[in-house]
């Protein structure tokens, strides 16, 4: 064999030993079962990613808080130890206090509303505060308006959530308008609400529908009152170095798959929730008599609290934007 033929050979062979391009693999963790809207967004995500890219972009899917609770999960986006993550906008709020705005009660009277206000000026200005802290905002899904459910009775005027032991999530404004109306709020991550109410801890608490059916929380409660008290955004980050990583037409790339994602889920939310009430109303007992007006007046103090606290500057943009 000649010294051509033999580095020939050589570089061939260094050819087919050499690695392909390494794909991206991004950790994807959020806090819903798989049979929740979350999950089918992740799930359409990761396929339109991985489709868009030609494979150099792959997600790998974390439901059900496998990689903590919500607040661990954001900590951990933060840190490059989770990739992307979503979770209730109440839980952005030690990073940016005056976005609990978004989560006062009665604050949007539709969703299409909502949606107008977060995809707008106003989300996105929130949305840029949060790479001070190291995070991507991807886009707002739906969580949707919270409604209650408890083992006592129907919900149809403030005085009949007067007692209740009502499980809250870290959000201040609902656990203030949870106490003007007379209940104990109590706050529980959303992974231990099953149990808590299994075992009497607690026996009401609030979700959107989605949420309460996913998460089977019919199976130990009687009665759903559909208060629609609060809209509920989600937050949806990725890390925002991962994200600096990679080439701007593959940021842009994933821009576009996130804001498909979005649109995905929310219409999946708007479509899926008479079904979804149909099979709540196998188990529980629904009612939709509920006096809206006597609501609103009776949590003005969660309000007036988030106010005295953090301005109405958020809140006054929230609303001019909804006129707009």
């Amino acid at each position: 064999m000649t010294i051509k033929t033999t580095f020939a050979a050589l570089c061939a062979a260094a050819v087919l030993a050499a690695p392909a391009v390494a794909e991206t693999k991004l950790r994807f963790a959020h806090p819903t079962p798989e049979a929740d809207i979350q999950h089918q967004m992740a799930e359409f995500f990761a396929d339109k990613l991985a489709e868009r890219t030609n494979g150099d972009l792959s997600v790998q899917i974390f439901p059900g808080g496998q990689l903590g609770s919500d607040a661990q999960a954001i900590d951990g986006a933060r840190s490059g130890t989770i990739d992307i993550t979503i979770a209730g906008l109440n839980n952005f709020t030690g990073l940016i206090p005056e976005a609990a705005a978004f989560t006062l009660p009665f604050m949007f009277p539709t969703r299409e509303t909502a949606y107008k206000v977060l995809d707008g000026n106003v989300g996105q200005t929130v949305g840029a505060d949060l790479e001070q802290f190291g995070l991507i905002l991807l886009g707002y899904p739906e969580n949707g308006f919270r409604n209650m459910t408890n083992n006592e009775g129907p919900i149809r005027v403030p005085a009949d959530v007067e007692g209740l032991q009502m499980r809250v999530n870290n959000s201040q404004a609902l656990s203030d308008m949870f106490q003007a109306l007379g209940a104990n709020p109590i706050q529980l991550d959303v992974n231990e609400l099953y149990t808590s109410l299994e075992t009497g801890v607690v026996n009401a608490q609030d979700h959107p529908i989605p949420v309460t059916l996913s998460f089977r929380f019919y199976e130990v409660q009687d009665y759903l009152s559909l208060t629609r008290h609060a809209y509920s955004p989600l937050g949806w980050v990725m890390n925002k170095a991962k994200f600096d990583k990679l080439s701007a037409e593959t940021q842009a790339v994933l821009m576009e798959v996130a804001a498909e994602s979005v649109a995905f889920q929310r219409n999946l939310a708007i479509e899926g929730e008479e079904a979804m009430l149909a099979t709540l109303s196998e188990s529980l007992e629904i009612n939709d008599d509920v006096d809206g007006a006597a609501f609103q007046a009776a949590v003005r103090p969660a309000w007036d609290g988030f106010i005295a606290t953090h301005g109405d500057g958020l809140i006054n943009d929230i609303l001019e934007a909804s006129a707009n």
